[in-house]
């Protein structure tokens, strides 16, 4: 029985973890990733390669934006500041171990010839630093009258 009312039972639990192990490990051995059925045209590898790279910007970019709070926004309340700064920074890493767990799955559907894996990491993070941004503008304004 699949949907929404289907309880997850330790089998599953086990194969999940037993699978995110396997993909961890093909983040530090790419020789592995390369056993895995045959080459994709080189074109989707590199588009595939560009996508991770664009999210390690962001990546780098969200951390950066964390110490920019902390370093500059000297007028918040200490410990929002604090707050802030770190959920910009976690986001950050976030995205970074996303990227490179994305990159993976990704090479390794198109060396199989299976879809690509669909995600909704894009859409969270979205709404998060929209969350995110609303606090700071909110808080900016309140404390600057």
């Amino acid at each position: 029985m699949d949907g929404p009312d289907r309880v997850e039972t330790r089998d599953d639990t086990a194969r999940r973890s037993s699978r995110l192990m396997r993909d961890l490990r093909l983040w530090f051995s790419p020789a592995r990733l390369l056993a895995e059925g045959e080459n994709p045209d080189y074109r989707f590898s590199l588009a595939n390669e560009r996508t991770f790279l664009a999210w390690l910007r962001t990546a780098l970019a969200l951390v950066g934006a964390g110490l920019a709070v902390d370093q500059f926004l000297s007028g918040l309340h200490p410990g929002l500041r604090t707050a802030v700064a770190l959920t910009a920074i976690g986001l950050g890493t976030v995205c970074a171990l996303r990227a490179v767990h994305h990159w993976v799955r990704c090479e390794r559907a198109m060396r199989r010839g299976e879809p690509l894996p669909v995600t909704r990491f894009p859409a969270l993070l979205a709404v998060l630093l929209f969350a995110l941004s609303c606090a700071v503008v909110v808080t900016v304004v309140v404390s600057n009258p």
